[in-house]
């Protein structure tokens, strides 16, 4: 036990690795919350950096990094309708509509807090249930990350207002999107139309900041001569009341985030999804709708996406499976140390397994720190003229979309995708639910194909499996169910219960 705290506390003693991990969380804050910058390329070119560092070292300023970077998103979602990261998407749907009412500082203050508290529950959940929660995700198969994609996309109908099929229209055409390029089997073009540009595929920040950046500026020149609504800061850090009263909410959507973070390949996208539909499902009386401001709404994904992160180091420290995007950087990272992670790592290197959970639970105290100042200088941003934020963002967009990957043509694609992005919203569509499918399609193409490789191509063999295994029936049982309720007959009889 003495072993184990000693372990845990390494960073918290060694100043090098405190400072270390508060500059990564507090880089990782502003890294997040710049469109274009992901917490993933940033972790990419730590990488090179530290190579020749101590593997703690290294370990401490990709921790913070990355827990500063899931959170960033949020102040971007919240001020400007632009999620800084895939994350914050489910953010932005009721975020932006409280920062328009003027209370962008007391959303961001709430979102800190309970995305700290959503961070130290995943971070527990590593501790204390890792074994468990690997063993649980080991049992999926690709047909049950396929099943998890489309439910995944058949969400957004609920984030996509009263309509189901527009909801459903949007996000199948983000999987059109995603699925631009080289097959990656067959390396057959794909939606590319005789393109060379398009064969590489579209990368979802170009969309992402053409559908949320560009479109948001174009909608907002229909108000450029409104006055700007003046922001209330004085209350920052939110009232315990607040806390208390969203408490429950905030738990059921770490553990939901936790679970879905240690599910290999998805990460808080899905996880901030998936709560942000069950606090639309199981909150009955909001103060205000969904969609129009409901805190419900914010703190849901903000938890989630969070507690994620702990998650997602479930499986890249027991199977040496990656969680997500930043974990499989982070397995680099250790092999580049000469670490193996996998079944071992916790017996051979324990000492390292209380670190990493150690510097997580550092990194989410630094985040509650870091998290609660800057706010009033963001929240600037809100009250500057319309005349100067949307040209500002429209050069930002592009920027953040040329800076991918240094290509010119990505900022063609994005101030496109803003323009289609704009005439959606005129007609009710929402776009949230398209960046989705951009994330999910190619995942849910892949998984299928592996599953259909399983059953030796034939379909009665695949639908057989999707009823004969348990995993795999609840999830073909949960689709089942998310289109029977969509049925006007149906729904109407729910909404009279």
């Amino acid at each position: 036990m003495i072993e184990t705290l000693g372990y845990f506390a390494t960073s918290w003693l060694d100043p090098s690795l405190l400072v270390l991990t508060a500059l990564g969380t507090f880089a990782g804050i502003y890294i997040g919350a710049i469109p274009g910058l992901s917490v993933t390329m940033a972790a990419s070119i730590l990488i090179s950096f530290t190579f020749k560092w101590d593997v703690n070292e290294a370990l401490a300023l990709i921790g913070g990094v990355y827990v500063g970077g899931v959170y960033g998103g949020a102040r971007t979602a919240i001020l400007l309708n632009i999620p800084g990261a895939p994350s914050a998407i489910a953010t932005a749907i009721d975020g932006y509509p409280l920062a328009r009412k003027g209370l962008a500082g007391e959303a961001i203050g709430l979102s800190t807090v309970m995305s700290v508290i959503g961070g130290l529950i995943g971070v527990l959940a590593l501790a204390v249930a890792a074994p468990l929660i690997a063993d649980f995700a080991i049992k999926f198969t690709s047909r049950d990350y396929m099943l998890l994609g489309i439910i995944g996309i058949l969400l957004v109908g609920t984030l996509s207002g009263e309509s189901f099929a527009k909801g459903a229209f949007a996000g199948a055409l983000g999987v059109m999107i995603g699925m631009v390029g080289l097959d990656p089997m067959t390396a057959e073009t794909r939606f590319t139309y005789g393109s060379i540009n398009l064969m590489g595929g579209i990368p979802f920040v170009v969309a992402m900041i053409g559908f949320f950046g560009v479109a948001e500026a174009l909608a907002q020149l229909e108000h450029i001569s409104t006055a700007p609504i003046k922001q209330k800061v004085s209350r920052i850090v939110p009232a315990w009341s607040d806390v208390r009263r969203y408490l429950v909410l905030g738990l059921k959507s770490s553990g939901l985030g936790t679970l879905i973070g240690a599910l290999p390949g998805t990460g808080g996208d899905i996880a901030a999804l998936l709560a942000y539909d069950h606090a639309k499902r199981s909150t009955k009386n909001p103060e205000v709708p969904f969609g129009e401001g409901a805190k419900e709404g914010l703190i849901a994904p903000e938890t989630a996406n969070n507690a994620a992160v702990g998650g997602a180091f479930v499986p890249m420290l027991t199977l040496g499976i990656p969680g997500d995007a930043v974990t499989a950087i982070i397995i680099g990272a250790l092999y580049i140390h000469g670490l193996k992670p996998g079944p071992l790592l916790l017996t051979d290197t324990p000492h390292l397994f209380w670190f990493i959970v150690g510097n997580l639970t550092l990194a989410n105290l630094f985040l509650l720190v870091f998290g609660l100042t800057g706010i009033r200088i963001f929240t600037k941003v809100v009250e500057c003229p319309r005349a100067i934020l949307i040209p500002l963002i429209i050069i930002l967009s592009a920027v953040g979309a040329y800076a991918i990957q240094n290509n010119p043509v990505h900022i063609t694609w994005a101030l496109a995708f803003g323009v289609i992005g704009y005439v959606l919203k005129r007609y009710g569509f929402q776009v949230g639910p398209i960046i989705l499918g951009v994330i999910l399609g190619p995942m849910i193409d892949a998984n299928y194909r592996r599953a259909m490789i399983g059953a030796r191509e034939d379909i009665g063999s695949f639908l057989f499996d999707l009823i004969s295994h348990p995993i795999s029936f609840l999830l073909t049982s949960a689709l089942v169910f998310m289109f029977v309720t969509q049925i006007p007959f149906v729904k109407r009889r729910i909404r009279r219960a």
